[in-house]
């Protein structure tokens, strides 16, 4: 407290610790999004088209995942760490629109 009737501080160490969290859960709906999106397309037999956007969805989930892996480290390495810089931000937002892409392309 900073004085009388003012609010609490704010515990820094909370913020990166739930941004990391949503960054895992972030992760682990993207890998059911791929894993489902190449089980639909897989589904019909292994067409040449199925078989590339399962390769198509892999590498779209191989993206994402060393986007969040390494914001993941980089939360836990310090106690307070940076601003994601655009270029990430841009790439993850990137990748899992065009994952949700991939899947509904499936689906039609």
């Amino acid at each position: 407290m900073t004085g009388a009737g003012a609010t609490p501080d704010r515990d820094p160490g909370l913020q990166p610790e739930r941004t990391r969290l949503a960054w895992r859960r972030t992760t682990l709906s993207s890998t059911v999004a791929a894993l489902l999106a190449m089980k639909t397309s897989l589904h019909g037999g292994a067409s040449a088209a199925a078989l590339t956007v399962c390769a198509l969805c892999c590498a779209l989930w191989l993206g994402f995942l060393l986007v969040a892996h390494r914001r993941i480290r980089t939360l836990s390495a310090t106690s307070s760490p940076p601003a994601l810089t655009p270029r990430y931000a841009t790439t993850g937002a990137l990748l899992t629109v065009a994952l949700a892409v991939c899947a509904a392309a499936l689906v039609f």
